[in-house]
């Protein structure tokens, strides 16, 4: 009987270390699950994050910092180069030159210098002087193409042609000039010009110079120096500079741009492409003037200045000079005559504007339009901003007795 029991607790003893030892096994393959389950759920965690960021915020990431780099490279290569390490400008104007350089065509002349009519018979030849400019394709009307460029390129010409961007070259003809604002039209016939080549220009694009402010980028084409069309790049460096040709005293746009011979008549362009100005004059040093060296003094017509005179001379409307019909001399403030200071007439053309007012011969005009008179310029200014049909005020100084009196004159310009 002690036996039986004796072995009936050694199997209890074995059932419950059997159970015992399941429970270990359970807990221990529960444990093992539960981390598997952590692991898959950290390894999705892990696939999910990185799939936001690959798909999400990289994209925004890489664009930022390319953003960061691209401002960088503009710092860089928009600072003033003072040392060698510095940057300096560096544009691209391809894409614009591309769209524009259809519009701009080059200008050539032949101007008559010698005749030949005097000197013995075998030196009886005309001599021509040939000459280089450019020009702008402003219109194009049922018979001709209007081209728009500076009145001392096509003034005084025998013969004028125009080149187009494909090289070819067709006769022109002046239809209107403005020799004080220095602007002229030209035409060459459709009839003249092949299929081919009217598929390739195009009309420009013109802009609104009012609107340029100092530092502004700008783009000069011209056929510079008659080799072909070339570019210039630069900023606009001053607004409504005074400038005199000829005695002719414009209103321009200074740049920097080069502005060589046979720019004269070209495009100066916004940074969309548009005219916003004609290319007419440039500084330039020489032996005899006490600068050195001029760099980068250019000047250009603006377009909007002179909007409304292309349209008349595009319509056959000369803009001819108005002048009064008198001929004298300057009299200085301190002269040893006691003589009222301002222009003194000595001769009045027969017919003139001033012919038909009250001007008499030894009239000193001391005013024009209310301001002094201290130098012949200040009338010639008046004049050259004068058109046909405007009034002048003028006040006289006329001998009375013997003395001099002042009274007010008006002259209407014809």
């Amino acid at each position: 009987m002690s036996k039986d029991i004796k072995k009936n607790k050694e199997i209890k003893k074995t059932k419950q270390e059997d159970e015992k030892k399941v429970k270990q096994l359970i807990n221990k393959n529960n444990k093992n699950a539960i981390i598997i389950a952590i692991v898959v759920v950290a390894v999705l965690i892990v696939i999910a994050f990185a799939f936001i960021v690959f798909h999400v915020l990289y994209p925004k990431i890489n664009s930022y910092l390319q953003n960061i780099s691209k401002e960088k490279i503009e710092l860089k290569y928009t600072k003033t180069a003072t040392t060698k390490n510095d940057g300096i400008y560096i544009t691209d104007v391809s894409q614009v030159v591309e769209n524009v350089m259809p519009s701009i065509v080059a200008i050539t002349s032949k101007t008559l210098i010698s005749s030949g009519q005097f000197g013995p018979s075998f030196f009886k030849e005309e001599q021509y002087a040939e000459g280089a400019g450019s020009g702008i394709i402003i219109s194009k009307s049922d018979d001709e193409l209007m081209i728009l460029t500076n009145n001392h390129v096509v003034e005084n010409v025998s013969e004028l042609a125009v080149q187009f961007i494909n090289e070819k070259s067709f006769d022109a003809k002046i239809v209107g000039t403005s020799k004080r604002k220095d602007i002229a039209v030209i035409a060459v016939s459709l009839n003249d010009i092949d299929s081919d080549t009217l598929k390739e220009i195009k009309i420009a694009t013109m802009g609104d110079s009012n609107k340029l402010k100092v530092g502004n980028g700008i783009i000069a084409i011209g056929n510079a120096l008659g080799y072909g069309q070339s570019v210039t790049t630069g900023v606009v460096s001053a607004l409504n500079r005074e400038v005199t040709i000829d005695n002719y005293t414009n209103k321009m746009i200074q740049l920097d741009a080069a502005i060589n011979g046979g720019n004269s008549g070209g495009a100066l362009l916004n940074s969309n492409g548009e005219v916003i100005g004609v290319n007419s004059a440039k500084y330039s040093s020489n032996a005899l003037n006490s600068s050195a060296s001029i760099e980068g003094m250019g000047f250009a017509i603006p377009i909007s200045d002179i909007s409304d005179l292309i349209t008349d001379l595009m319509n056959g409307k000369n803009d001819e000079e108005v002048t009064l019909g008198i001929e004298g001399y300057l009299i200085q403030e301190e002269n040893n005559y006691n003589l009222p200071s301002g222009f003194y007439i000595s001769k009045i053309i027969s017919g003139s504007n001033a012919d038909k007012s009250e001007l008499e011969i030894g009239n000193i005009i001391t005013k024009i339009n209310g301001n002094k008179i201290t130098d012949l310029s200040d009338i010639q200014s008046v004049l050259n901003k004068s058109n046909k049909g405007d009034t002048l005020n003028l006040t006289i100084s006329y001998i009375s007795g013997r003395e001099y009196k002042e009274k007010d004159i008006t002259i209407n310009l014809s």
